[in-house]
């Protein structure tokens, strides 16, 4: 008697383990933070397969669930290799896979953040200035996944709903550009791209990017006394420069 699945997923990281194998920890719809030992894993043959963001389909069987069991897999997208041309598409795949390795609980299913990562992989063809504000949002959803989620519904001090411009760094809730304005030096701007569906420019990026990134170090990764990866800190240079030179 043994456990088996097969799902489609997402390579997050690779570690290579005993001769030619390797750890792969996989994301998947249904099983959570997935991990497994691939056999060859480390093998220039298996090599391309495993690389962090590319979409597979997975295979995992063991003989009891609780066991690191073994996984295969069939290239579905390889976005990793798609990715190495360009430097910004390839931090951001970086960034993504390592967040979601290092913040989701192992084995715990959390479907919408797993369907808006392979959303914001399966688009990023177009580069990565295609995705970033979606990727801006799912670091957002991975925030509310793991209950940390910030409340843009309508401003904490007068109720309104509309002209939302900054959140507090410190409860995560929206503020009203008049009622921010006496406090600015002490909120976190909020850019547009996180109220709709709004692509941004790199001065949103950066914004959505700082926002997020503020509570990912506090309380996704602070409340658990890890750092954030560095993979995020080099995504979040990039964009940082892309909005000085803008």
């Amino acid at each position: 008697m043994s456990v088996e699945w097969t799902a489609p997923a997402v390579v997050l990281e690779v570690r290579p383990h005993g001769e030619g194998g390797a750890v792969v920890t996989l994301l998947t719809e249904e099983h959570g933070r997935h991990a497994g030992l691939a056999k060859g894993g480390s093998s220039r043959a298996q090599a391309g397969l495993w690389l962090p963001g590319n979409l597979i389909e997975a295979r995992w069987i063991a003989r009891l669930a609780d066991q690191l069991g073994a996984v295969s897999g069939e290239m579905v997208h390889p976005a990793a290799a798609l990715a190495m041309e360009d430097p910004l598409a390839l931090a951001l795949l970086s960034s993504a896979c390592a967040i979601a390795a290092d913040a989701l609980p192992e084995r715990e299913p959390h479907p919408r953040a797993f369907r808006a990562l392979v959303s914001v992989i399966a688009h990023m063809a177009g580069g990565a200035g295609e995705v970033l504000a979606d990727y801006v949002r799912w670091e957002a959803l991975v925030l509310s996944e793991l209950g940390y989620g910030l409340d843009l519904s309508a401003c904490a001090v007068t109720g309104v709903r509309e002209g939302l411009t900054h959140v507090s760094p410190r409860t995560g809730r929206a503020v009203c550009a008049d009622a921010a304005a006496p406090y600015l030096d002490r909120l976190l701007p909020l850019p547009t791209l996180l109220l709709a569906d709004d692509p941004g420019d790199p001065a949103g990026w950066d914004a959505g990017l700082r926002l997020t990134g503020h509570f990912l170090e506090r309380d996704a990764f602070g409340a658990r006394h890890r750092p954030v990866p560095e993979a995020r800190h080099r995504l979040a240079d990039r964009v940082a420069a892309l909005a000085g030179d803008a």
